[in-house]
């Protein structure tokens, strides 16, 4: 019978610097996947699981709780994406 350790959570890896020589549309786009990225994971620690359940406020608030600027409504759009697909 096999048995599973859980270890205490790491810290987060080290970040690398991006790739210089891109257009400034793909750092924008870049950084605006990886905001939507930690607003999805707040709002599944927070047992938001539906993206009608994620109106603007909602993740907006989740925003300023972890400490992110305040996501534009594009980025809310691909938040709620995400929870869509996600399922």
């Amino acid at each position: 019978m096999a048995v599973a350790v859980l270890s205490a959570p790491k810290s987060p890896l080290p970040r690398k610097p991006l790739p210089a020589g891109r257009p400034r549309a793909w750092y924008v786009a870049h950084n605006r996947r990886l905001k939507t990225m930690r607003l999805v994971i707040a709002l599944l620690d927070a047992g938001i699981y539906e993206p009608g359940q994620a109106g603007n406020r909602r993740i907006r608030d989740t925003a300023e709780r972890i400490g992110v600027h305040e996501p534009s409504d594009t980025t809310c759009r691909m938040v709620r994406t995400l929870l869509v697909y996600g399922r």
